[in-house]
């Protein structure tokens, strides 16, 4: 019930906005039209201050989100952090029939990861991956899961989902392992394709397909007749007969990285939602004549709840803790910590200062209260710390920045007005609202431009409360569903993009300390009558 009631209330938001921005753009074509009508009028640029400081972001919701990253990701600004995947598993088929004397053969784990092809040559097929971060080997570890993934929660009267947190330990302890299935001390993510093979009548085997690059291993037959004794054994009992049964009874994989080097990993992102995703069972048995038929296959997909946990390395707990702690609400802090996940992000406060709001009216409003000027462009521009970033590798820096409304939790109406969305490469969607990240000769970042003009004239025009905003960071400026945010005062949630980003940033903040041609200010570029 609560989720249906968050999607109404946000559809409700958008669809207010939505109303909104045309009643603004109507309001804003009348003033542009009046003011074309004059002969002279000059365009200039203002500078307002406003008050940025960083707010840690407490634990977030990982059971909603679309994809999940594996693996340690390691920058020299924030450390390491662990990223860990629960998930249950579902047959495509209940009641399976496994036939006469079936005989296992391989147990197969498939997992594509995010790719795109480079090139090819001849029957090969080379790829890029789109979402591996480090390149230095990790020890991967896959076991049965124990920990039943509830789909509600039992502590309340509605069918309210269950939650499951970035902080949740008890995924990973020793009580909730099962089976260990299978290990590599040294797993690194390949960016090869993988050929699947099948047995043929002697034994042998033989390539029987060619798939993107993925985690594709065999998992271990413990004893010898673990997955007879399984699945096979079960024919026909409550346990294989439905969804909830099943995923009781097979409570799903747990995927437990560790590192070797710990100054050092690499983290893929995984796509469990891939029709190519599964667990696949093979086994041989018989015919009603008594002949021998191959490769017949069990699959089970990912259909089902999943989890991430996000363990930070303990000096980066303390720095992003520490945050809310030295957070100044009033001036702005100098410095803007950005981290994903279970990071943090920076609040910004438009007018906070009532002397900034009078200054602001008495220029764009005249003494009717109508607007006095044209608001062309508005931006906010975040210029980066290049004396922290520096020890950042050029790909570490995050490419995308976006700007929220946190009372509602969507973006600023400025992000809806970009018809710009590209959904095939979500760095190239969204430009007009928020440019990728500019960088200088050397390939440092350089500074992120978010425009807010609806937003500004909204405020203007239609005397819209000004909400505080929230600047994060993602991975995909198009991923706007929600994630929420365990027992914090202001957040609700955060953008599944924001708790899927691995990266972090450091940038200049608004406080007068800050050099004034790095400091986060409000610029507005107008058009005024030249009276």
């Amino acid at each position: 019930m609560k989720r249906k009631i968050k999607a109404f209330k946000f559809l409700g938001i958008l669809a207010l906005t939505l109303c909104t921005v045309l009643a603004c753009e109507n309001d804003y074509n009348s003033l542009n039209s009046d003011i074309q009508g004059i002969q002279n009028f000059e365009t200039n640029k203002d500078k307002f201050a406003v008050v940025a400081y960083n707010k840690r972001v407490r634990p977030t919701q990982t059971n909603n989100i679309p994809s999940n990253f594996l693996g340690i990701y390691y920058d020299q600004i924030y450390a390491g952090t662990i990223n860990n995947i629960i998930t249950q598993v579902v047959p495509r088929n209940y009641n399976p029939s496994f036939g006469t004397n079936p005989v296992f053969k391989h147990a197969y784990l498939t997992i594509p990861y995010y790719s795109s092809v480079s090139s090819t040559s001849g029957d090969e097929t080379y790829y890029d991956l789109d979402s591996l971060y480090g390149n230095t080997p990790i020890k991967l570890s896959i076991y049965r899961s124990n920990y039943f993934l509830r789909d509600f929660n039992p502590a309340t009267d509605d069918v309210d989902p269950q939650y499951y947190y970035s902080n949740n330990d008890e995924f990973g302890i020793d009580s909730n392992l099962g089976t260990l299935l299978y290990e590599d001390l040294a797993f690194k993510p390949s960016n090869n394709e993988q050929i699947i093979y099948e047995d043929d009548e002697q034994g042998t085997p033989i390539e029987v397909n060619r798939i993107s690059p993925s985690l594709y291993v065999e998992l271990e037959n413990p004893g010898g007749d673990y997955w007879k004794t399984l699945f096979f054994d079960k024919e026909g009992m409550p346990e294989l007969s439905n969804p909830n049964n099943f995923k009781d009874y097979f409570r799903g994989l747990y995927f437990k990285v560790e590192p070797i080097d710990p100054n050092a990993g690499s983290a893929i992102l995984l796509n469990f939602n891939s029709s190519a995703a599964n667990l696949t069972i093979y086994y041989d048995n018989e015919d009603e004549n008594g002949e021998l038929v191959l490769n017949n296959k069990f699959i089970m997909n990912f259909r089902a709840n999943r989890a991430s946990t996000m363990t930070a390395d303990p000096l980066t707990t303390s720095l992003l803790n520490n945050l809310n702690d030295t957070a100044d609400k009033v001036n702005g802090d100098q410095q803007l910590y950005l981290k994903g996940g279970e990071g943090s992000i920076a609040v910004v406060n438009l007018f906070e200062d009532p002397a900034v709001l009078d200054e602001f009216n008495a220029l764009y409003k005249d003494n009717n209260g109508n607007p006095a000027r044209l608001i062309n462009e508005a931006n906010l521009v975040f210029y980066v710390d290049q004396d922290v970033t520096d020890v950042l590798d050029e790909n570490q820096e995050p490419n995308r920045v976006f700007l929220y409304d946190i009372k509602n939790n969507i973006p600023i109406v400025d992000y809806f007005y970009d018809s710009t969305t590209n959904t095939t490469d979500p760095i190239e969607s969204k430009l007009n609202y928020s440019s990728a990240l500019e960088k200088d000769a050397s390939g440092k970042g350089v500074k992120y431009k978010i425009k807010l003009t609806e937003h500004l004239n909204n405020i203007l025009l239609r005397d819209s409360t000004n909400f505080q905003l929230g600047l994060y960071l993602t991975t995909n400026i198009n991923e706007i569903s929600n994630s929420t945010i365990l027992n914090d005062d202001i957040l609700e949630g955060i953008p599944a993009g924001t708790v899927l980003s691995q990266k972090g940033t450091v940038l200049h903040g608004s406080n007068q300390n800050v050099p004034e041609d790095k400091r986060v200010q409000l610029e507005i570029l107008y058009t005024q009558p030249d009276n």
